[in-house]
């Protein structure tokens, strides 16, 4: 079998976790941030575990993460 190629846009946006979960960052927290409130941008701050919907997506475009 040849290997697997890596999705190299889901591997700058995901993180696979040491018990196999994917992590993902919030959107909106890079820029315009003044307009934008202190809680809200803290809340952006903290990565978010996917759904499991899209975690089946996600793993398969990073085949070589923890199973």
């Amino acid at each position: 079998m040849p290997k697997l190629k890596t999705h190299k846009g889901a591997a700058k946006r995901f993180r696979i976790t040491a018990t196999g979960k994917i992590k993902r960052g919030h959107s909106h927290a890079r820029h315009i941030l003044t307009k934008k409130t202190t809680k809200r941008k803290r809340q952006l701050d903290i990565d978010e575990i996917l759904k499991p919907a899209d975690e089946k997506l996600v793993a398969r475009m990073l085949p070589y993460g923890r199973k």
